[in-house]
């Protein structure tokens, strides 16, 4: 009998949602390629993705649930059956609630699955439950943030509109880490003889296909793009017309901010020189259509919201948004396309519950007690090794009156410190729906193989829970396909207009919404214009506020990995060893000044941690910078703790988002084995 081919998604937290094909042998996934029918990602995967089969029957995965035997991070544990799990946490709940009321217990999940139901699960039930809420702003909320304060809810351009720029400016994104698919219109634009910029804080991967990279001092883009428009001002390169016609508050940004930020000021805060400055402003003011894409990491700064307000004005300044292959993309919005509220179910809270910042973890497991966080319940996340202020948050999950429940597929450092583990299926064993965030297009996936073990789906879970606790709503009862037919049958209304065939959604097939010209041509503001004023913001004009100081001599960027994302992917052998080890790459000149070599084992401190690496001497980074790629579990690190122990709970600008890029540290040379020993005993 021949193998069939099954249709799925990629469901990690990346823009694309990568269309897939996976050939199913045996009720088991033994390969998995991409679909070349897929509107945007036509059958190239990322080298994460490739081989997801690997992952999918690891053996590595759990596959019955565990109840802990030893010390809270020893990862000691004995099976037990899924009926005595559940009756364990229903009856810990129920004396929760009974003694410190339900706002004790805490869910906590981000993005392990991106899928609308899988990733949503817990909110009904915790709402139901009346649980403390998450506000799940790990990622890049001031970004979000940042662009809505100049255009509001004005949908983003076609991602494939870069190939008809004539300048593509890649903006604090490596793109070939993280969002491959777009790169394949700046090729074609670049082909056609855009010239390609990156504008970063250190060379990364990407810096080997663009023309130029211009390397800026960490926390200091916002100072770029305002620096950038005094000298298109000065030099007469704006669009008056379009100003003019579309853009509301650009005068008083000339006349009341851009003084401030003339090239002399501006070369000494982003360490560009004058000379280039000039030259940067000049070709983007003659470009015909220059197109901007902003990446997320520069908005995990104290200033990120900021930061991308003054970048998402350039293309204002000099008319490029009314402009086919001009603007700027920061990411693609389709959620207004789904009646979410069906999945989420905000009428099944009583009250509004307090909501608790998932950067500030650490924090809320150590010091809240308004009432204490009692019971933790973590899915789709790995928070020991992805949350910041690492010490802060082990100390909390180590705590003996915490009672934790983790659901996961893979024993991560989280899991390790888990009352009760429960075993989940990946993606390919559960159905869901995707919307992609850098791209148009949504996907409907079915489960193509069985669950592996006795694992279940998040919404499976959550079901067993709800008739545990004693929820009578039918809601609870129905499955994720009922549920995906309920969502698609509510948001139906208004799908024709954007183009989406319901038949090919239901087939398993990406649809992909369309953007009429009417929407292109469109800012959907309060005033239907461009906000460079925006009255309603707490700094009604765009303006430069500067990073977190620091007191340490290096600033710290912990970039993405090309092998993993955030903790995702370290159950693969084969990805770990195409990255090696933990590396703390760093200026040849300051490694020199450290007493240090490349390949030497270092320490990287601050107040928070410490951090072992091995390091990697590279021109690549500038000198007061040091670069962590990728975050590690725990027992693949050189030492006790990963990169997060040296990063902030401290919060940006707006958006609660994280400031993982905003922190400085010292290096040392690692001490000996036995000075270790000593300095620890």
């Amino acid at each position: 009998m021949a193998n069939e081919i099954k249709r799925s998604v990629c469901p990690y937290d990346c823009p694309d949602a990568c269309g897939l094909l996976v050939e199913v042998a045996d009720s088991r996934a033994v390969r998995v390629s991409g679909d070349p029918e897929h509107a945007f990602t036509r059958s190239t995967l990322c080298p994460k993705m490739n081989h997801y089969e690997r992952t999918v029957h690891s053996p590595r995965r759990l596959t019955q649930p565990l109840l802990r035997t030893g010390a809270k991070g020893s990862g000691e544990f004995r099976p037990i059956a899924w009926a005595e799990a559940l009756h364990r946490i229903a009856e810990r709940w129920r004396g929760i609630i009974e003694a410190d009321g339900a706002e004790a217990i805490l869910p906590y999940s981000y993005a392990g699955t991106m899928g609308l139901i899988q990733r949503n699960a817990g909110d009904p039930f915790f709402h139901r439950l009346g649980a403390s809420r998450l506000d799940r702003t790990i990622c890049s909320p001031a970004k979000g943030a940042g662009w809505k304060a100049v255009m509001g809810d004005t949908p983003a351009p076609h991602p494939d509109d870069v190939a008809d720029s004539d300048l593509v400016i890649l903006w604090g994104i490596d793109a070939v880490s993280t969002n491959i698919h777009f790169l394949r219109g700046v090729r074609r634009a670049r082909r056609s003889g855009a010239p390609v910029w990156l504008i970063e804080t250190h060379e990364t991967p990407t810096a080997n296909v663009v023309d130029r990279t211009f390397l800026v001092r960490p926390g200091n883009d916002g100072a770029l793009a305002l620096g950038l428009m005094h000298l298109l001002v000065r030099d007469g390169l704006t669009d008056r017309e379009f100003l003019a016609q579309h853009v509301q508050g650009f005068e008083r940004l000339r006349d009341e901010v851009l003084p401030r930020f003339p090239p002399d000021r501006v070369s000494r805060l982003t360490g560009l020189s004058v000379a280039t400055l000039e030259e940067m402003a000049r070709a983007y003011g003659l470009a015909r259509a220059p197109f901007i894409r902003v990446g997320s990491g520069l908005s995990r700064y104290a200033n990120g919201a900021m930061t991308v307000r003054a970048i998402a004005c350039l293309p204002a300044a000099v008319g490029a948004y009314g402009k086919q292959g001009g603007g700027c993309l920061t990411s693609v919005s389709t959620t207004g396309l789904f009646a979410m509220d069906e999945v989420l179910r905000p009428d099944f809270m009583a009250r509004p519950t307090r909501i608790i910042n998932m950067n500030r973890l650490g924090w809320a497991l150590d010091a809240l007690d308004t009432p204490r966080v009692r019971s933790l319940y973590v899915y789709s996340s790995n928070p020991a090794v992805v949350a910041p202020d690492q010490n802060a948050v082990l100390r909390g999950l180590g705590r003996d009156d915490l009672f934790t429940v983790v659901h996961e597929r893979f024993l991560t450092d989280t899991a390790r410190y888990a009352d009760i583990v429960l075993p989940a299926t990946s993606s390919l064993e559960h159905a869901d729906i995707y919307r992609a965030y850098g791209s148009y297009c949504i996907q409907r996936a079915a489960a193509v193989v069985p669950p592996v073990g006795t694992s279940k789906s998040n919404w499976e879970v959550f079901g067993l829970l709800a008739d545990a606790m004693g929820f009578d709503e039918p809601f609870f009862r129905q499955t994720a396909d009922e549920l995906i037919d309920l969502l698609l049958e509510r948001s139906r209304p208004g799908w024709e207009a954007v183009g989406l065939d319901p038949r090919s959604l239901a087939d398993g097939r990406a649809v992909e919404v369309r953007l009429s010209a009417e929407a292109r041509g469109a800012y959907r503001t309060p005033s239907g214009k461009i906000e460079i004023l925006n009255p309603r913001e707490p700094h009604p004009l765009p303006d430069f506020i500067p990073p977190y100081g620091g007191d340490q001599p290096f600033r710290l960027m912990t970039a993405p990995a090309r092998y993993g994302l955030n903790s995702s992917f370290r159950e693969r052998d084969d990805l770990r060893r195409k990255e090696e080890r933990p590396l703390l790459q760093m200026n040849p000149a300051d490694a020199r000044a450290k007493g240090l070599a490349d390949g030497d084992p270092a320490v990287a401190f601050n107040h928070l941690g410490e951090v072992a690496f091995s390091l990697r001497v590279t021109s690549g980074v500038p000198q007061g910078v040091v670069v962590v790629e990728g975050v590690w579990w725990l027992d693949q690190c050189l030492g006790a703790r990963s990169v997060n122990a040296l990063t902030s709970q401290r919060l940006t600008d707006q958006g609660g988002g994280s400031t993982f890029y905003d922190n400085t540290v010292d290096v040392r040379p690692a001490a000996p084995a036995g000075r270790r020993a000593e300095a620890t005993s």
